[in-house]
């Protein structure tokens, strides 16, 4: 089918530029503290609300973004030339903070009571511990498609904007039911390893929607 590599590239554009966006790995560090004192079914079960939740709160972003951009009369080029810009800002603050998720993990340091920790996971765990503003942000950018001719363009590109949400919310389940094993087996050096690479990808992929933004622009 003519759509096939289009559509897988487009997942894997939306799964690479989410990634540094969401930063599972370095989320369930920072979470780590407030799920510490739960059992591994509570844990389980605490990961897949939190998923959930995530998938909520992206699968909207993505279904009213472009209303929000035509009620403020937004044009695409200026959102992929601003939604490049902060994505690239993402990545080099990733790329040049050293205790980044050492300080935010300082600043989660309050015990909960297993009891109630059902309270806890959509704010702050799920928003927006998880998928914050940033998020947000690269998920309107993906959204805004200038060269969609027809209604089957959009539902393949929202399509495999979803697919890219699916299975980023899938990561997190991981990370977030094996953060103990993942502090374990990265530690501190892995982990750091592990957000340098995704920030690289991301500053090159924000410089990417940024200067297709300049050019749609420029053609005006």
């Amino acid at each position: 089918m003519q759509f096939d590599l289009p559509f897988l590239h487009f997942i894997f554009i939306g799964f690479i530029s989410l990634f540094p966006a969401v930063n599972p790995i370095g989320s369930a560090f920072i979470v780590e503290p407030l799920l510490g004192d739960l059992n591994r079914a509570e844990r389980k079960r605490a990961a897949k609300k939190v998923s959930l939740y995530c998938l909520s709160i992206c699968a909207i972003s993505a279904l009213i973004g472009s209303w929000i951009l035509k009620l403020f009369g937004i044009s695409i080029p200026i959102v992929q030339l601003a939604g490049g810009i902060m994505i690239c800002r993402m990545g080099w603050q990733l790329l040049t903070t050293d205790n980044d998720v050492k300080g935010k993990k300082e600043t989660a340091q309050p015990s909960r009571d297993t009891s109630n920790i059902d309270d806890f996971l959509f704010y702050p765990i799920a928003f927006p511990m998880t998928t914050g503003a940033g998020t947000i942000s690269v998920i309107l950018t993906l959204s805004a498609h200038e060269n969609e001719h027809s209604l089957v363009d959009h539902l393949l590109n929202l399509g495999a904007l979803f697919i890219a949400i699916v299975l980023m919310c899938m990561l997190i389940y991981i990370c977030y039911a094996n953060a103990p094993r993942l502090i374990h087996r990265l530690g501190p050096r892995g982990e750091q390893i592990v957000n340098r690479l995704s920030a690289f990808l991301v500053f090159c992929i924000g410089m990417q929607i940024a200067w297709s933004g300049i050019r749609a622009l420029l053609k005006l």
